[in-house]
Parts: C-alpha cells; structure tokens; sequence
C-alpha cells in the first residue's frame, strides 16, 4: 500500500464535494461518509440501506463489528452524512438489503478501485498534488478530530493504535499542528 495523506485544507473539502455532487449522489455520500467516521473503505463498501435506515428514519449510529478486534463499534452518523444520506435514499427505490454503494452496473457494491478513482480524480481536479487514495478518507478524519480538540486516546482507539505516536504519524500530524489545536468549547 502506498503512503497517502489526509485532506487538510477545509477549502479542498468543499471542493471535492462541490464536484462529487455534480458527479453522483453515491459518490459524495462514499467521500462524505468516508471523511466524517473514518471507517475503513472495505467497511464502507460493505454497508446495506439497512445498516443506516430503520425503515422510516436513518439511525443515530452505525454498528461495524470489527474485524481485528471482533468487538462492535458504534459510528454517529453526525448531520453532514445525515444530510448527504436522506438526498441519496430518496433520489431511487433503495430494498434494505441493497449495499449503500451500489455499482450501476449489477447489485454488487463498487469495488475498492472504483471507489479509489472516484475519489482520485476528484482530488485532481482540485488541483491536490499530494498523493490520495482511500485511505485518505480514514486519515483526513483522523486529522481533523484531532485538530479539533477530539482527545488523541479517542482516535488512537478507534485506528486500534498502540500508542499516541503511532496515530499521530498516521493522520500527518506534526509538531507545530500539535501546538495549535482548537479546544471550541462554547458554553
């Protein structure tokens, strides 16, 4: 697996949506899902309409039983996918056992390359030159939990680290972003 890094400009975000949406529902949902859980890419192709809806509302939080660990682990479905999920169950007829991200060609989810070009090309045509993949997803969220004020003991857990270090190199983090985090609280 090549090296990639997270998206850390805000400006870069909204662009790559700005142009997923033009693109496809799906894909903005794929991109937008990705960046806001940092679920791993091979869980998110797996999830079914049921895994987000309960029929009548999308659920509060997605349960992903990991693979490494075994244990259950509960994703908030925070309102940017929220949003991105209600426009895209009531564009078509979804059956709950439908995969989220369904290929157009059969009722198969897309494939991890699919789901990489998708992503690709998008960051390119932003004008990103830094290498992106899939697992961009993953670390962007990492990146900007952090930045945040989002405890590193939090997203050491949910990577399955073993030591702050360790996270902290994986989402890109440096010594000077270590100095400027934002601790928005807001009482």
């Amino acid at each position: 697996m090549e090296f990639v890094n997270p998206i850390r400009d805000i400006e870069s975000i909204n662009a790559i949506k700005s142009i997923l949406r033009k693109q496809s529902q799906r894909d903005l949902l794929l991109f937008v899902f990705g960046i806001n859980t940092g679920i791993r890419v091979s869980d998110l192709l797996s999830l079914r309409v049921i895994d987000v809806w309960d029929g009548e509302h999308i659920k509060e939080f997605l349960y992903l039983k990991d693979e490494k660990s075994g244990h259950t682990r509960a994703h908030y479905i925070n309102n940017s996918i929220r949003m991105e999920l209600e426009t895209y169950l009531s564009s078509r007829e979804f059956n709950e056992n439908d995969y989220l991200f369904k290929s157009k060609k059969n009722n198969q989810p897309i494939t991890r390359q699919q789901a990489y070009r998708i992503i690709h090309k998008a960051a390119e045509e932003v004008g990103i030159k830094e290498k992106i993949g899939m697992h961009t997803l993953r670390k962007t969220f990492g990146y900007h939990a952090y930045r945040k004020g989002i405890a590193i003991s939090i997203i050491m857990d949910i990577y399955h680290h073993q030591s702050p270090s360790e996270t902290l190199r994986y989402i890109g983090i440096n010594k000077q972003d270590q100095d400027m985090i934002r601790v928005d609280i807001n009482l």
